[in-house]
């Protein structure tokens, strides 16, 4: 898909009922042509009032200014994509107001800053953090403190310890579900700080190694409404399994060693 077909289509088939918009572009392509600009960009915004999610996959976005995104969306997903550090900063940070979910998987770019830029002006819902190694500890203390409101989270790959499990559990006291793998520093010090999370539904640890089974049978009992536990990846024996089950009666139980 080329910029001039992309044009095409929003002038001749894209209409206000467009809802979704994924877009793949030439990051790991030999033609290095990027597909959107800032005059498509204000163009879709204009054309499609009612987009509410976009995904962005494999796309350079360094000479793209954040506030071109369409004001009108609530989800934006970034794959595999280059940002500059301007994004979410500043007066640009406003340019959308409605934003609620917020997906990044493999932004090598995407930092503490980042994070912190985009959760104080908008009010997040879902955040989601995947192979994003430049945000720290320190990162997740500071975004804390403005994502009471946030419902769902997920952070895969990224190089956290106790220390951030510590401030989820204190400021994200509204979390459904939490999913937390390969963080291979946390210990049952850190899993202890989420018992506070009495909204939790659902807690995914996957490739977690440093729990104890005592540690999250104590953790879960004190989650009323917890009705899902994953372990994915925990290397326990099957009595210590048996034992988080027989403890778990009203939650349900998923483990692949």
């Amino acid at each position: 898909l080329s910029s001039r077909t992309l044009w095409h289509l929003l002038r001749r088939h894209l209409r206000d009922g467009l809802r979704t918009l994924k877009v793949k572009g030439a990051l790991r392509s030999t033609r290095k042509h990027e597909i959107l600009s800032p005059a498509l960009l204000a163009a879709l915004g204009k054309q499609c009032p009612h987009l509410g999610r976009l995904c962005l996959a494999e796309a350079d976005l360094r000479l793209l200014p954040y506030q071109s995104m369409p004001a009108s969306l609530r989800m934006l997903e970034l794959s595999h994509c280059e940002i500059p550090t301007a994004w979410f900063q500043g007066t640009a940070a406003n340019a959308l107001p409605q934003l609620q979910h917020l997906i990044v998987r493999n932004v090598s770019a995407f930092c503490d800053q980042h994070l912190l830029n985009v959760s104080s002006q908008a009010p997040l819902k879902t955040l989601t953090l995947s192979g994003t190694y430049r945000v720290t500890d320190a990162g997740i203390q500071r975004a804390a403190v403005y994502l009471g409101g946030l419902e769902r989270l997920v952070l895969r790959h990224c190089v956290i310890t106790d220390s951030a499990v510590h401030f989820i559990g204190h400021h994200m006291k509204c979390l459904q579900l939490l999913e937390i793998s390969n963080a291979y520093s946390l210990t049952n010090a850190g899993l202890a700080c989420l018992v506070t999370l009495k909204c939790l539904e659902t807690l995914c640890l996957d490739l977690c190694d440093k729990f104890s089974p005592d540690a999250i049978v104590a953790l879960c009992q004190a989650l009323p409404q917890l009705r899902n536990l994953n372990l994915d990846g925990a290397h326990f024996e099957d009595e210590a399994i048996r034992k988080i089950q027989a403890s778990l009666p009203n939650c349900s139980f998923s483990h692949t060693p």
